[in-house]
């Protein structure tokens, strides 16, 4: 093999239409342009979305936030929902058998809220708490088990 005899994959690249080269070329006169009109002129150009100077649709709807993907996984449980739980270790197949995270939820986060009367084992990858959540469960006797 030799420099001057590569050559690309043949079909790789498509030859390129030859345009306003007359009639029997199959692309003359107009060069399937068209007739007339914004985009058969050169530098005929508007951008995306753009109805004429009347207000773009995407301008005259509202803003209306954003929900990240991950935000309809996740859950936030309050301390003193555990202890409505009637079973004493609490994972994720409790909380959602208790009814206070949805079913289609993989991951929830236990936050400092209220108090915790009764002694709680937290259990599972599911269940995460934060830093006061986790020093009032075990301030009432509860444990945490990964």
């Amino acid at each position: 093999m030799r420099l001057n005899t590569i050559k690309p994959a043949s079909g790789s690249k498509p030859v390129k239409k030859r345009l306003g080269r007359g009639h029997s070329a199959g692309q003359g006169k107009t060069s399937g342009r068209g007739m007339k009109g914004q985009h058969a002129r050169s530098g005929g150009y508007h951008k995306v979305g753009f109805e004429g100077g009347q207000m773009p649709l995407q301008r005259r709807l509202p803003k209306i936030g954003f929900t990240a993907r991950r935000h309809r996984l996740t859950a936030e449980v309050r301390l003193y929902e555990l202890g409505k739980i009637d079973a004493d270790v609490v994972d994720l197949d409790a909380l959602k058998k208790a009814r206070i995270v949805p079913k289609f939820v993989t991951t929830a986060k236990v936050m400092l809220s209220g108090k915790l009367e009764r002694a709680v084992t937290v259990k599972g990858k599911g269940i995460k708490l934060t830093a006061g959540a986790a020093k009032a469960l075990t301030a009432a006797g509860g444990s945490i088990e990964d």
